[in-house]
């Protein structure tokens, strides 16, 4: 049920067009997926992020282990079913919470120990456990337990804690492979910004023959010239017939310079985190709907967008909701802030195709970074 194919790659860079066919969906790559960490996308409902033109979005199996629980959502028919969204989901196994919640969490040879951050409790999760769990949740596509380390890390935490990555990607494997239902298993290469580190783990994972691969700990403070070079180096040691997704990217800019070095797939909470706080993003730049600047200003967040805010409400309108805190604002700005990044890989996707992504980006980056009407 799981297949991947690219469709056209550019002759000037690794950027690539794709499709990854799920149970649920056939979504194109470059994708970008929203993140609906509880079963949700923050402020917005399933029909809202259709609208957007998603088609695969983003849960995370630690915070559903937590709220509801995986028996809540067996019993619900799977979390398709449970959040009333039938197009393609990627659950995360949950790793990045361990980096994220470290001082309630402690990693060891046969899985994790961890404390709740909601009631204090006490929990223990194996790599095997952990598939057994998005097994139960019913995602398209799973990903490995893994341990991401802190920007900056010694040369040795990072090489104990790859190393303790593939040990523990090989037991998923194991497990997944015994069960593999309508799932499909992604590794994670690890590594902190050592090349050496990232090359040796892109390789053993490349040797377990994982249907597809991620990226996990970058994005995490690093210099952009490290994120380069390390994406660099994974691109070249992971097999070309298999997706690759950067985990937690989520500048436009970046994303745009990872799509150029062969990277399929992104996730980020950027850009409804942002949202949620008056910060759009917009075809040309970023816009803080909540200055003082746009309290009588009659046009849309992006004149060159045409989702349901943009047809429909001024910036005017949208900051007044912002000041007299109505939950619609939150709505408004998610709903346009994704459909920007959707729409933005779909036109990338159309020029790799196409064979002028060169030309499509250097138009995109020269009009982004305008700031023409955003003042």
């Amino acid at each position: 049920m799981f297949e991947f194919r690219v469709v056209a790659e550019d002759a000037e860079t690794g950027a690539r067009a794709g499709e990854i066919v799920t149970p649920h969906a056939v979504v194109e790559t470059p994708v970008f997926m929203p993140v609906g960490t509880q079963a949700t996308v923050k402020t917005l409902s399933p029909l809202d992020v259709k609208a957007t033109g998603a088609r695969i979005i983003l849960a995370n199996a630690y915070h559903l282990y937590f709220r509801p629980g995986p028996e809540t959502i067996e019993q619900a028919g799977g979390l398709h079913k449970f959040m009333g969204w039938n197009r393609a989901i990627l659950t995360d196994s949950g790793g990045f919470q361990v980096f994220s919640l470290g001082h309630l969490n402690r990693v060891r040879e046969e899985g994790l120990e961890f404390q709740s951050h909601l009631d204090g409790s006490r929990h223990f999760m194996s790599p095997e456990d952990n598939v057994h769990l998005q097994r139960s949740i019913g995602a398209d596509i799973i990903m490995v337990l893994d341990e991401c380390v802190a920007y900056p890390a010694s040369f040795e935490d990072a090489k104990t804690s790859h190393e303790l990555t593939l040990r523990w990607a090989e037991r998923a494997l194991k497990e997944w492979r015994a069960d593999p239902r309508e799932q499909t298993l992604f590794g994670i290469v690890q590594g902190a910004t050592y090349a050496e580190l990232r090359k040796v783990s892109a390789s053993a994972l490349r040797e377990m023959d994982f249907p597809g691969y991620a990226i996990g700990g970058l994005a995490v403070g690093e210099p952009t010239s490290a994120m380069r070079e390390m994406i660099d180096v994974v691109v070249k040691e992971l097999p070309a017939d298999r997706p690759r997704y950067f985990m937690g990217q989520g500048f436009p800019e970046d994303i745009i310079g990872s799509v150029a070095q062969g990277i399929d797939m992104f996730d980020c909470v950027m850009p409804t985190r942002n949202a949620r706080k008056g910060n759009v993003f917009t075809s040309r730049g970023r816009l803080v709907v909540k200055n003082a600047a746009y309290a009588r200003d009659e046009r849309p967040l992006d004149p060159d967008c045409d989702c349901y805010a943009c047809r429909n409400f001024s910036r005017s309108y949208i900051r007044h909701l912002f000041n007299a805190g109505e939950g619609l604002a939150g709505r408004l700005a998610s709903l346009h802030s994704l459909t920007f990044y959707v729409k933005m890989m779909a036109e990338m996707r159309r020029a790799i195709i196409a064979g002028n992504f060169g030309e499509w980006r250097r138009a995109f980056q020269e009009k982004y970074e305008s700031e023409a009407f955003l003042s």
